[in-house]
């Protein structure tokens, strides 16, 4: 939980004077919407369990999993480890593959 707090501390001095940050978090159980009492510049909101289209970190996993991770031996930890950081570094060299998992068109910034 402290690095948690530690997080939304460098997320709210980050933020500009007279800007509000959102923080969107899943129900982990280091997800905690208290947390943000002690930061009046940042807001948390919760989104609800298993929605994979509000959170595109569900889709990241997915691809991994099906692409890169699932039905495979591993012969130790080490091995794990290495064959989790080639994945994750195969799916975030190609931008365009990051772009159509992690987009979400309601999400669209732009003045």
């Amino acid at each position: 939980m402290e690095i948690m707090k530690e997080h939304l501390a460098l997320i709210a001095s980050a933020t500009e004077v007279g800007r509000h940050a959102v923080v969107i978090m899943d129900g982990a159980s280091w997800h905690q919407e208290y947390l943000d009492e002690a930061f009046p510049n940042l807001s948390i909101i919760q989104i609800p369990p298993y929605f994979p289209e509000l959170n595109p970190i569900e889709q990241v996993w997915s691809w991994m999993r099906q692409n890169e991770i699932a039905n495979r031996v591993f012969k130790d930890y080490d091995d794990i480890v290495e064959k989790c950081a080639n994945a994750w570094n195969h799916f975030r060299s190609d931008i365009n593959r990051v772009i159509s998992l992690c987009s979400r068109s309601w999400i669209n910034l732009s003045n």
